[in-house]
């Protein structure tokens, strides 16, 4: 029997991918969504996505999304507890794997493992190690459609934020940037793609500059 999982679901490209990859699978059973929330301002931590879009998101895959909900700021104490008390809430809920749209950052990688281990819940990465630029393009030429709803002006000009994620964008990129954004450059809210059945019509509202980053607000087209 395919094995039940969650999903960390971000609101962006790379946790839509992974859904996508995780559906054409014998081996596991796409059950739900998870995405920790900021409870403070009610949006996707770092992506900055309304929890109403996340919702609508939701629906348009299919899936049950299960909020983790954090405060702002948050300690990485407070972080943990949070995680763990999710954690058992999965488990409770006969939870087999947890499977995550990271590429390569194997920090990132070992973090979520010790967080998961000795709960009986295995962490599944669907999309680990493929090269990035070919796995942008492949996204793209299979229909998945993102705005940048988060920009590090450091690296990336901030007019970027709001833009749609296109082959054209890309060419534009910096040098050095990573084409999926993994090093931090840059986060996505995904609209439309294979793995939705409807697409989201979004418009992008205010682009605001806070923490060091620069956020624009996606939201529905009303």
């Amino acid at each position: 029997m395919a094995k039940k999982t969650w999903l960390s679901w971000s609101s962006g490209k790379d946790s839509a991918w992974a859904l996508h990859v995780l559906r054409q699978s014998d081996e596991y059973e796409v059950a739900g969504l998870f995405t920790t929330v900021n409870a403070t301002f009610e949006r996707v931590a770092m992506h900055a996505v309304r929890v109403e879009l996340l919702r609508e998101q939701a629906l348009a895959v299919g899936l049950p999304v299960h909020l983790i909900e954090i405060p702002y700021p948050c300690s990485d104490e407070q972080y943990a507890d949070v995680m763990t008390a999710f954690m058992a809430r999965a488990k409770a809920a006969d939870v087999q794997c947890m499977a995550f749209g990271d590429l390569y950052l194997q920090n990132v990688r070992n973090y979520r493992e010790q967080r998961m281990q000795g709960s009986g819940i295995a962490a599944v990465f669907p999309l680990w190690g493929k090269p990035t630029r070919e796995l942008l393009e492949e996204m793209l030429a299979d229909g998945l459609r993102a705005c940048l709803t988060c920009v590090d002006p450091r690296v990336l000009p901030a007019a970027f934020a709001g833009c749609e994620l296109t082959a054209e964008l890309l060419a534009s990129f910096p040098s050095g940037i990573d084409p999926c954004g993994e090093n931090g450059e840059f986060h996505t809210f995904v609209f439309d793609g294979p793995m939705f059945t409807r697409a989201l019509d979004v418009e992008t509202g205010e682009v605001v500059t806070r923490d060091g980053f620069v956020f624009a607000d996606c939201q529905i087209r009303r």
